[in-house]
């Protein structure tokens, strides 16, 4: 009898000692796959990103009945009020102290650029829905972070090209002063150069700006063709309401929302958007699977989504998908993942991600209808042209991206 629990114990001993070793090679780190969603809850991005972005997320965990084989699956959410310091406060106390394993969204380029060092040096994931700066993926590239729905690059492909190619080629820019408006004004510019174009000035203005007026004087005064708005959010929608006030588009020029959203249509209305050209990496109504995903998010949030909360959808899904097929949240192992699966869902189709973490997928050329045009709320978008990813989007290796050049 005493050999049988003798033997009976050190069976059980083995045992903890393979799960042991099995936890040690991979698994799941603390019982828990723990998502943070941070951005702007309550300034100028909340419509484009904010709690829309957390439905967005719970949406997609929620496909995996909030669970990958047993482990649950939580989402936690924080403000960055569009400050640097507090997005980086909040990703290392989630990171040291409540054990988070991915970062998502992050609209802000200056906020997602002081979550990507940090998720880097501590080896964590971050999904980057919101944010536009191109450097994401280029000098501040990360082995842990993966661009997904847009970058300023893809914007001035889009919207610059066209309207150059029309000939409108002399331009000036009203710019948001921090790191997403300085990377869309320079993207952009490039691309005037590019075709033949000339930029005539800039000036530049503080986020979250109320008063556009002198900013839009300085513009008019400039006699470019086209005023563009290095900007998002409020910020656009503010400029081009003032814009109307003051009879710019009337008297000839072209107002270029380099960043437009579908919620900045919704709050500008057709009368004074329509015929505004914008590019975006998602329309709710492309096909019956966008139209589908989209009326169910309606359902929760009684708007349909922007690009940036399809975007954070189509991530954190892409994440929990190499999660399962990893049978780990290891940060590496569960990138080298992403990168192996295959992104084909309502968002992205045939979608691929570079060795420099750029996400590339197709981004449309939209044209704001008319109210005549318009069949009811939310039926915004006239789809002009399909603008190619590998057209988008720049190429790794020219990217400059050290990673990509090994």
């Amino acid at each position: 009898m005493l050999k049988q629990i003798m033997a009976g114990t050190a069976l059980a001993a083995l045992s903890v000692g393979f799960a042991a070793a099995a936890n040690a090679q991979g698994a799941i780190s603390d019982g828990r796959i723990k998502i943070g969603v941070l951005n702007d809850r309550s300034g100028i991005y909340a419509d484009v990103a904010g709690e829309g972005s957390a439905v967005a997320a719970r949406m997609a965990a929620e496909e995996f009945g909030n669970a990958i084989d047993g482990t649950p699956i939580e989402i936690v959410v924080a403000d960055h009020q569009n400050k640097a310091d507090i997005a980086a406060n909040i990703t290392r106390q989630w990171i040291d102290r409540e054990q988070v394993d991915v970062v998502a969204d992050v609209p802000n380029s200056a906020a997602a650029l002081a979550v990507q060092e940090i998720t880097r040096d501590k080896n964590r994931i971050f999904l980057m829905s919101g944010p536009g700066s191109s450097r994401l993926t280029g000098d501040a590239c990360s082995p842990t972070g993966i661009h997904w729905t847009y970058d300023n690059h893809a914007l001035a492909a889009g919207t610059a090209r066209a309207l150059t190619e029309e000939g409108k080629n002399t331009w000036y820019f009203i710019t948001a002063d921090y790191a997403f408006g300085h990377s869309l004004e320079e993207e952009t510019t490039a691309v005037v150069k590019e075709l033949g174009g000339q930029a005539l000035g800039s000036v530049r203005h503080p986020l979250g700006n109320s008063d556009f007026s002198s900013f839009l004087l300085q513009a008019q005064g400039s006699g470019a063709q086209v005023i563009g708005l290095a900007n998002a959010g409020n910020d656009t929608t503010n400029a081009i309401k003032q814009a109307n006030e003051f009879g710019i588009t009337q008297a000839g020029q072209t107002m270029a929302g380099m960043l437009l959203f579908i919620s900045d249509v919704h709050a500008l209305g057709l009368d004074a958007a329509q015929g505004l050209v914008a590019t975006t990496g998602f329309y709710w109504d492309m096909d019956e699977e966008t139209r589908a995903w989209s009326a169910k998010y309606q359902e929760k949030m009684g708007a349909k989504p922007t690009m940036v909360q399809a975007g954070v959808y189509s991530s954190v899904k892409h994440y929990l998908k190499a999660v399962q097929e990893a049978k780990t949240d290891e940060a590496k192992a569960v990138v080298s993942k992403m990168h192996e699966l295959p992104i084909q869902d309502m968002f992205a189709k045939n979608g691929k991600i570079l060795a420099n973490g750029r996400m590339v997928h197709d981004m449309y050329l939209a044209r704001v209808k008319t109210p005549s045009e318009s069949k009811g709320p939310w039926d915004y978008y006239e789809i002009v042209s399909t603008i190619p990813g590998d057209q988008a989007y720049l190429d790794a290796a020219a990217s400059g991206c050290k990673i990509a050049q090994k």
